[in-house]
């Protein structure tokens, strides 16, 4: 299996244990005399059982990723590490970026006059470095992904 397939296979998993819960949770209590639609104790079941599978598959991933080196010779888990933290900076130097690009409305010149602090135009050039760095390792780290075999 490919590392790509294993972390499509664990989003999977992911989507379905939270969809088990969700039904698990709505079974649990029910008017009297009618019947559940799912057995709560069936479906918490399934979702231990699908947790015990999700777990060896993240514990394999996380072993590919610090075993794969990508093209550059960085290691994919530093690669991740590092493509996460372009996507963190970016949001706050965009948050900045649209506060002082807000066009105050004064209507008098007695009302107080608010000036910016920051240049946006700036800021949203350090926004499009951040996104370029990000696009940039993530299309390795994809690569990485469906050219990697799992490991056991």
């Amino acid at each position: 299996m490919k590392l790509g397939e294993a972390l499509r296979l664990r989003s999977d998993n992911y989507k379905k244990i939270d969809e088990l819960r969700n039904r698990a949770v709505a079974g649990a209590q029910i008017q009297d005399g009618q019947l559940a639609p799912d057995s709560p104790t069936e479906l918490l079941a399934q979702i231990e059982q699908l947790h015990g599978e999700t777990l060896n598959l993240v514990q394999r991933i996380n072993r590919t990723n610090v075993a794969t080196k990508l093209a550059s010779g960085q290691v994919l888990a530093d690669a991740l590490a590092e493509r996460a933290q372009y996507l963190a900076l970016r949001t706050p130097f965009e948050n900045v970026a649209s506060a002082a690009s807000t066009m105050q409305q004064r209507y008098l010149k007695s009302e107080i006059k608010i000036v910016r602090t920051v240049e946006p135009k700036a800021l949203r050039k350090r926004v499009d470095e951040f996104s370029h760095k990000h696009r940039t390792l993530d299309i390795a780290i994809q690569e990485a992904n469906w050219a990697t075999d799992l490991l056991d």
